[in-house]
């Protein structure tokens, strides 16, 4: 017989090996949602409250206080145990008034602690641009959210500033933007994939590839220590210009 849609559960073995779950204990585990983020790239949102987080010992008891309305991503009420959780998404548990960020680690996510000031923000990475009716802009982000920018005047679009791989400081819930971080040299970037995974500093050098796409030109980012990475354009994720936007990991 045909495949009757998309399969519905997942076994630990093939699970992604960054998840912080036991391969052999049990046999199944929490298979995320489709949405935003690829199986590879998101945490289950189950996951994050039983697995990392220690509010549940079991599933049940999980989804028990996802259902109830006790969990928020991004300002809003999630009651899906499976929904996808990405990177730099917030994570607010209501009850225990604890808020946490999705960050890039040498082992994969992590979900870092943040000050309540650090909740009504996150960053979102322009992966595209598209150009629709009237002469508008559409940004699509990393997320899978869309921002529209509204142009005046088509012809001399001045509000089109914005850049693939370019980052938006964006209001939760409402999705304003509070700031733009282009990617160019001398921004703070942390990585965000590859051997370098949860490195951050100071971008010093953006070597450009002739014949090449943009994404995979190379970027040198220097740590406060003095230490230097080299890794692809694409994994590179501006976080401020003069200082981090967010906070991050003491000793990354």
């Amino acid at each position: 017989m045909g495949k009757k849609g998309a399969k519905r559960h997942l076994k630990r073995k093939p699970a992604p090996k960054f998840w912080p779950i036991s391969k052999k204990q049990f046999v199944w585990a929490i298979r995320p949602s489709p949405g935003p983020y690829s199986l590879k790239n998101c945490l289950p949102l189950g996951m994050i409250i039983r697995d990392i987080l220690g509010f549940a010992e079991t599933r049940r008891e999980a989804k028990k206080i996802i259902s109830n309305q006790k969990v928020l991503v991004n300002g809003k009420m999630r009651r899906k145990d499976d929904f996808p959780v990405g990177l730099m998404d917030v994570v607010h548990i209501k009850e225990a008034e604890k808020t946490y960020r999705v960050l890039p680690s040498p082992k994969g996510y992590i979900l870092h602690p943040i000050p309540a000031e650090e909740a009504n923000f996150k960053l979102c990475r322009i992966e595209n641009k598209t150009l629709i009716k009237n002469g508008h802009i559409q940004l699509n982000l990393h997320d899978g959210y869309n921002l529209l920018i509204k142009v005046a005047e088509p012809a001399n679009p001045v509000e089109d500033v914005y850049t693939t791989l370019d980052v938006l400081k964006i209001k939760l819930p409402e999705k304003e933007i509070l700031e733009h971080i282009k990617l160019k040299e001398g921004v703070l970037a942390i990585i965000t994939s590859g051997k370098n995974m949860g490195k951050h500093g100071k971008i010093v050098e953006i070597e450009k590839r002739e014949g090449q796409k943009r994404r995979n030109w190379l970027a040198t980012i220097q740590d406060a220590a003095g230490n230097t990475f080299k890794t692809r354009l694409n994994y590179v994720f501006p976080i401020g210009e003069n200082q981090s936007l967010i906070s991050l990991p003491e000793g990354d």
